[in-house]
């Protein structure tokens, strides 16, 4: 019994002893979780500490940043103006000398035009200034043909003109194509520039060629024909290239009537072709295939169709449709189509060729295989008014030689000089400048009877009627037989 008890006594102080343990192991077990959480919260506040600093910093260095990008923008915005005061203190010191060296300069170019090669420096008391290079090129030529006492016989075949027809056209060009003289070389005088354009246009001759004649650049004679051509259009044709006012239209009526018997007829038409190189777009456009077959080279064309009056006047030209186009399409494609249409040719005949259709304000000859008596008088009387235009083409391209062959002058630039050339030709014919027989020119354009060669019933009732009348009043001729 004793022995149980102190076994009893035994368990009771070691279940004493265990509680005393676990409780010690809680309170330690605590200890340890409140020095965690301790600890995260010290690390969560040096977090916080470290984040707050680093924004701090990131503040204090934008801040910087942009505090040392203000201090450079204006050290450059203050070497910028420091930099421009520079620059108009040289650039007025520049004009200042430019001033003071402008006489030196000047002979300086002229010294350099006269000996050829490369002029020395021009000098003043501010120091040296640019070269003026200036190519040795004689114009010995011109200065010859311009001179008072220059044959008039060589002046004009030069030129295909007289003196005073050259006089008057430099007046009348003279506010369009003068230039003035600038500080380093005398501009080109009018004379020089408007016998560079005339003798281009007269012998057709290469630029470089021009060039030599004349003492110019290539590019500036190609300039200066270019330019003429263009005041020649704008200046000069309203003046001597226009659609006649009614009272010159009575006068060209009764010298129509005169040549031929035919009354109203108020001009005669023809179409021609000028050779161009083979253009770059549209070549089928251009082709030409009758000067092709007959010439047996491969030919690009324009056209040009124009009426004159008696003399070889044009009052009307359309130039720059494709030399494929037959007759009859460029004359629809025409301003003097679109002045028929509006009335404006009622009651008149414009005589053409057998390429161009049977209308009421367009008179033709009979194309039949199988002609009358009466119609036979009647195409050789239409036949002496188509002699007007064929004579004014032949004499155009005579005079014109560039006309003869194809030029050097862009396809869109060309209309303007066929346009100054039509109006340089009007004025010789007005100032009854005669042309050399060497250089009368023999027109071969194939005239092509249109597929419609009958627009209007009446116009050949009219026709009829014409022919009748010329065999009945004995007006007709007998050449046909």
């Amino acid at each position: 019994m004793n022995d149980n008890g102190n076994s009893k006594k035994r368990r009771r102080k070691g279940n004493n002893n265990n509680n005393g343990n676990d409780q010690d192991n809680g309170d330690k077990k605590k200890k340890d979780l409140k020095g965690i959480i301790a600890s995260l919260s010290l690390l969560e506040e040096q977090e916080k500490e470290d984040e707050q600093e680093h924004d701090r910093a990131s503040n204090d260095d934008a801040s910087f940043i942009e505090e040392k990008h203000k201090t450079r923008t204006k050290a450059m915005l203050d070497y910028y103006s420091d930099f421009q005061d520079c620059y108009s203190e040289v650039e007025e010191s520049e004009t200042m000398k430019r001033k003071r060296s402008r006489s030196a300069a000047c002979a300086a170019a002229a010294a350099a035009a006269g000996g050829g090669a490369a002029a020395e420096p021009a000098t003043t008391g501010d120091g040296p200034h640019r070269r003026l290079w200036v190519k040795d090129r004689s114009k010995a030529w011109w200065d010859e043909c311009n001179q008072p006492d220059f044959p008039e016989s060589e002046f004009k075949k030069a030129f295909r003109m007289g003196r005073a027809t050259f006089d008057l056209i430099c007046q009348e060009l003279k506010s369009a194509i003068e230039k003035e003289d600038t500080t380093l070389r005398n501009a080109i005088p009018v004379r020089q520039r408007v016998a560079v354009c005339l003798w281009r246009l007269a012998t057709g001759d290469p630029l470089r060629l021009v060039s030599k004649k004349f003492g110019l650049g290539i590019s500036t004679c190609h300039k200066l024909v270019l330019e003429v051509c263009s005041a020649i259009r704008t200046v000069l044709m309203p003046k001597y290239l226009q659609w006649p006012e009614d009272s010159v239209v009575r006068k060209i009526k009764d010298e129509f009537e005169a040549i031929s018997g035919i009354p109203n007829v108020v001009g005669s038409m023809y179409t021609t072709h000028i050779p161009i190189i083979a253009p770059k777009i549209s070549v089928a456009a251009y082709f030409n295939k009758r000067h092709t077959e007959r010439n047996q080279k491969t030919s690009y064309s324009i056209t040009v169709q124009g009426v004159v009056d008696p003399r070889g006047v044009f009052t009307d030209v359309c130039i720059g449709w494709p030399g494929s186009m037959p007759d009859d399409q460029v004359l629809e494609k025409s301003a003097l189509h679109q002045r028929a249409n509006n009335g404006l040719l009622k009651g008149v005949w414009i005589v053409g060729s057998s390429g161009y259709p049977l209308m009421d304000w367009v008179l033709v000859p009979y194309t039949q295989q199988h002609l009358t008596w009466t119609q036979h008088a009647f195409n050789e009387k239409i036949g002496e008014i188509q002699n007007a235009a064929k004579d004014a083409f032949a004499r155009l391209k005579g005079r014109w030689y560039c006309l003869q062959k194809r030029t050097e002058v862009k396809l869109q630039d060309l209309p303007v000089v066929l346009g100054a050339c039509c109006v340089l030709h009007n004025i010789c014919e007005l100032r009854n400048e005669e042309i050399e027989p060497e250089l009368r020119f023999e027109l071969v354009d194939d005239e092509m009877v249109p597929e419609v060669a009958l627009r209007s019933q009446s116009s050949m009732k009219a026709r009829d009627a014409i022919a009748h009348n010329l065999l009945h009043h004995g007006l007709a001729g007998t050449g046909f037989l």
